[in-house]
């Protein structure tokens, strides 16, 4: 039971990276249309930042569930918030060092990206209990 549970969290989290991955490609087509290569590249870079870490924060948060592994469970929980912070560092100092990107469409792209990851949730289909 335990296992379905751990594959029903993940495939929801997963969803939530899909739905912020879609935003950020659009996003980044948008800027491309719009502005040209740099500008639609630094979009893709700015989505590419908000997205990663919450696809390696949902497979990790989601490995384990269930009472017997509640321990499991939030030390999960903690490491996939902590590698999510230090790979969204990481990325940003990449980004930043290596390439000549545009700040505007970079943060405009990974600030769509958070607000998907915020409200997304309303959008979800809820079940009801009882």
């Amino acid at each position: 039971m335990s296992k379905v549970l751990a594959r029903r969290g993940r495939w929801s989290a997963y969803k939530l990276v899909l739905m912020q991955a879609a935003m950020a490609g659009g996003a980044s087509v948008f800027f491309f249309a719009m502005w040209g290569v740099q500008s639609g590249l630094s979009a893709l870079a700015g989505g590419a930042i908000a997205v990663l870490p919450n696809f390696v924060f949902a497979t990790l948060a989601f490995s384990h569930t269930g009472a017997s592994s509640a321990g499991k469970v939030m030390k999960t929980f903690y490491w996939g918030e902590a590698v999510k912070l230090l790979l969204t560092i990481a990325m940003f100092s990449l980004v930043f060092i290596n390439f000549k990107v545009g700040f505007m469409p970079l943060f405009v792209c990974y600030t769509l990206a958070l607000i998907v990851h915020w409200t997304a949730p309303l959008f979800f289909k809820q079940s009801k209990v009882g």
